[in-house]
């Protein structure tokens, strides 16, 4: 399960360092490949089990007639790409999902147990804002789905 919030720069050329915990995983668990897609102005990185498991056959199940649900798909899928971990650990990503992504130089990666979460840094603090401002109702909702055994 990839865990934590680990800052970092993207180079020169594109690529970032993927952080020691997240090789670590992948190397034990999967393989140094990742699927990158734009989601809510910040990329996701799926391992290739993982893109199956929780997209492709989740997904599949879809119905293509709803507009909206066609529109996301599209979206969704059109700009996911698979890169590979080059032998130093770092990762390029396209030019189209920084673009996306706004990432320029600080970037924040998100580990969100199955997938990994790529910010610019200035987006990322701006969530974390909003989340900590809403903690109080979030809070609240979980206790109303169930998860009141903490």
């Amino acid at each position: 399960m990839f865990r934590g919030r680990y800052e970092h720069a993207l180079d020169s050329k594109g690529r970032i360092s993927i952080p020691s915990k997240f090789r670590e995983i992948l190397h034990q668990k999967y393989d140094d490949q990742l699927i990158i897609t734009n989601f809510d102005h910040c990329l996701l990185a799926f391992p290739n089990e993982e893109w199956n498991q929780l997209v492709e056959q989740k997904m599949s199940s879809f119905s293509i007639l709803r507009k909206e649900t066609s529109s996301f798909l599209r979206f969704f899928y059109s700009s996911a790409i698979e890169c590979i971990i080059d032998p130093q650990g770092r990762l390029l990503i396209p030019q189209t999902l920084r673009d996306y992504a706004n990432l320029k130089k600080d970037v924040v990666l998100l580990g969100e147990g199955r997938f990994i979460e790529i910010f610019a840094k200035e987006r990322w603090q701006e969530e974390a804002k909003k989340a900590e401002e809403g903690f109080d109702q979030m809070r609240d909702n979980l206790v109303n789905l169930g998860f009141d055994g903490i």
